[in-house]
């Protein structure tokens, strides 16, 4: 079932160390399949050198098992919380990478003044409440942070005392702005070390995320 999309969500995992983002078993990837609704997500404490295809997990959205040997991610009910409310979305990262971790851990939004953060994200990087992992509480909270939060357009969202979630159309792009959202972390946090970040006014973030969007890249002509 679904051998395609198992096989992409088993090697995107292999990101997610190679960017030190993670370590030992901590973090997952999910992936939704449109056409059937059904998610493959990775299984719960197998280390990186050890996942393939086949051991990804297939769930519905309510999080039960449909196919797969292992017991799937901790993080499972989160993710198809988030699928269920968010149908836009068909891609989930989750990460503990250092230096956004270090933001949720002091229970901060990470600001807006690099321009590659408003292209990627189109405004800051908000922080959510703390929320206990195994329920649907991380999901809910993440969802009304997206839809109700200071930024909209961000793809990425730190929980606090927690880690990353990143969203994505597909798994890809949630795992780059998983990617994104440490070394902004990183750069901005070198920035207060040094001084007070200088703010990229709004009218100018939403230039910068239209561009991205619209404009960057190679496109269908």
């Amino acid at each position: 079932m679904l051998e395609t999309l198992r096989d992409a969500v088993c090697r995107l995992h292999l990101e997610l160390p190679r960017n030190g983002l993670v370590t030992w078993t901590s973090g997952n990837i999910s992936a939704r399949d449109p056409a059937t609704n059904l998610v493959v997500i990775k299984p719960s404490g197998l280390r990186y050198e050890e996942l393939t295809a086949q051991s990804m997990v297939v769930v519905d959205l309510e999080g039960k098992v449909v196919e797969g040997e292992y017991a799937p991610s901790s993080d499972t009910a989160t993710h198809c919380y988030i699928y269920r409310r968010m149908p836009e979305v068909n891609g989930i990262a989750h990460t503990h990478s250092p230096y956004a971790t270090a933001w949720a851990a002091v229970g901060r939004d990470i600001p807006c003044v690099l321009t590659g953060m408003g292209d990627e994200f189109g405004g800051p990087i908000p922080c959510g409440r703390f929320e206990l992992i195994g329920d649907e509480e991380i999901g809910r909270e993440i969802v009304r942070v997206l839809r109700e939060g200071p930024n909209p357009n961000s793809r990425a969202v730190i929980m606090k005392n927690h880690g990353v979630f990143t969203i994505g159309c597909n798994a890809v792009e949630a795992v780059k702005a998983a990617v994104m959202a440490e070394d902004v972390a990183r750069t901005v946090a070198i920035a207060y070390q040094l001084g007070e970040p200088s703010p990229i006014p709004a009218e100018d973030i939403a230039r910068l995320h239209k561009r991205y969007t619209t404009v960057y890249g190679q496109r269908a002509t």
